[in-house]
This record gives structure tokens, C-alpha cells and sequence, in this order.
């Protein structure tokens, strides 16, 4: 089979560039080892109910810290704790969540809260409800054969 000059030209050029990209990404997730964006914080998975702040699933006031409460949440077998928080309108909640098992989604359906959560790992993020309503809780990564029926309500209401 006879190939023209530019045409191999193009085929090594595309391959060429094909090598360096997935050196470029092989060294810098194997090397430089990233890891999620919730790799800052670390719980034994198997130890999650025994350790700080999920001992008490739920939402907490806090003081003096830039938001107004904590909503700790755990997921595990097709289920979030708890299964229903009550939040004031207008209230900037920082959500601290955590999976026992497997991977599981954390979406707050109608809001921009979209997190992954990971075992061995916690996830964060701060939001303000600034909407009254009642918002649904799903898992949008799938875990099993219950994942279907994994969810959880936000009831925002006011003052």
C-alpha cells in the first residue's frame, strides 16, 4: 500500500500529538499525584459514625464562622442521613458530607450544589438558600441496585 508524503506527514504529527498528551496527563495524575478536589480531608470510611462531625448527622448553628450553619450528611446503601433538614430562607450553609461504602452523587436538584462523594474522603461547599421550597436530595452517581430510591429532602422556609 502506498501512503503520500502527506499523508504521513499527518499520521505522525497526529500520533506524535497523541503520545504527548497522555504522557502529559500520565505524569501529572501518576506522578504529581492529584486526587479529588475533597482530598484535603481524609475519614476511615469504616469508622465514619465514630468520627467528627458525623456522629450527629443534621443541621448545627455555628458561631463565628463565615456561614450561619453546618448540614452534615452521610450517605451510604441507597440512603442519606438525614433523610429530611429543615433550613431558614436566606441562611449560607456549609454541607459536609461523607459516604461509608461506595462512590455516591450529592445533588441538590433546582440549586448549583452538585458534589461526588467518595469513600475516605469528606466533601464541602457553602451555599445560601435564598429560595423557599422544598428541594430534593439525589444520588446522580450510580451505586447499586437501590440507586433509584436514594434520596433526601431540603425544606427551605422562612424565618
Amino acid at each position: 500500500m502506498h501512503l503520500h508524503r502527506y499523508e504521513k506527514w499527518w499520521l505522525t504529527f497526529g500520533i506524535s500529538a497523541l503520545i504527548i498528551f497522555l504522557s502529559i496527563v500520565g505524569i501529572q495524575a501518576f506522578h504529581q499525584g492529584h486526587k479529588p478536589p475533597s482530598e484535603k480531608a481524609f475519614v476511615d470510611p469504616e469508622r465514619v459514625s465514630e468520627t467528627e462531625p458525623f456522629t450527629k448527622p443534621g443541621l448545627h448553628k455555628v458561631q463565628g464562622k463565615d456561614w450561619d450553619y453546618e448540614l452534615v450528611i452521610v450517605a451510604a446503601a441507597f440512603s442519606f442521613t438525614p433523610g429530611e433538614v429543615e433550613i431558614p430562607k436566606g441562611a449560607k450553609v456549609k454541607i459536609i458530607a461523607t459516604t461509608r461504602d461506595v462512590v455516591h452523587g450529592f445533588e441538590i436538584a433546582g440549586t448549583n450544589v452538585n458534589m461526588m462523594l467518595e469513600p475516605g474522603y469528606i466533601s464541602e461547599y457553602v451555599t445560601t438558600f435564598n429560595k423557599t421550597g422544598e428541594f430534593l436530595i439525589i444520588c446522580n452517581e450510580y451505586c447499586g441496585t437501590g440507586h433509584h430510591m436514594m434520596s433526601a429532602r431540603i425544606k427551605v422556609v422562612d424565618k
